[in-house]
């Protein structure tokens, strides 16, 4: 599915090129939400390392792919 990058939410996985390649990235926290641009501190795979974590930026209207969608916690 795609989404418009101004759309992610922590916790998001999307397909990103990041550390030289195309991969699966969890989004950790959104460092930048400016008008133009938005940052995010991202890192491979399911588990947070700080090893595997970077930033990436993209333009607010890029279409992204996402995979995998935080899901709202729901208090019973």
């Amino acid at each position: 599915m795609k989404i418009k990058a101004s759309g992610i939410q922590t916790g998001d996985r999307i397909i990103a090129y990041f550390k030289n390649k195309m991969q699966i990235c969890t989004v950790k926290q959104i460092s930048t939400c400016d008008r133009p641009n938005i940052k995010l501190w991202v890192f491979s795979g399911e588990h947070y390392r700080h090893s595997s974590a970077g930033n990436i930026q993209f333009k607010s209207e890029t279409f992204v792919d996402l995979i995998e969608q935080k899901s709202p916690i729901s208090k019973s």
